[in-house]
């Protein structure tokens, strides 16, 4: 059942892109370079983006799959900072 949209998180331009598994089903989604900032602040400023969603990893997908099974969609479903406020 690992056979991942994607494999490992994925630095982009962007962000973060990353697949979460809800009911069987992959979803994609990014975490905006924005918000891994943000968050960053709130550990250690000096993080850059892959250490900062690794460091975070369990919340971000954490919101990931709670906002997919609230309904939001997106190819791929982008996760703002104010999920994490």
């Amino acid at each position: 059942m690992m056979d991942n949209v994607i494999a490992a998180p994925l630095l982009t331009k962007a962000g973060i892109l990353f697949s979460v598994t809800v009911e069987f089903k992959q979803y994609q989604c990014l975490v905006p370079a924005t918000t891994l900032s943000d968050l960053s602040h709130s550990k250690d400023p000096k993080l850059d983006l892959l250490d900062t969603y690794r460091a975070f990893q369990t919340k971000i997908e954490g919101v990931a799959r709670r906002l997919i099974g609230a309904g939001l969609e997106g190819k791929p479903l982008v996760i703002g900072s104010g999920y994490f406020q």
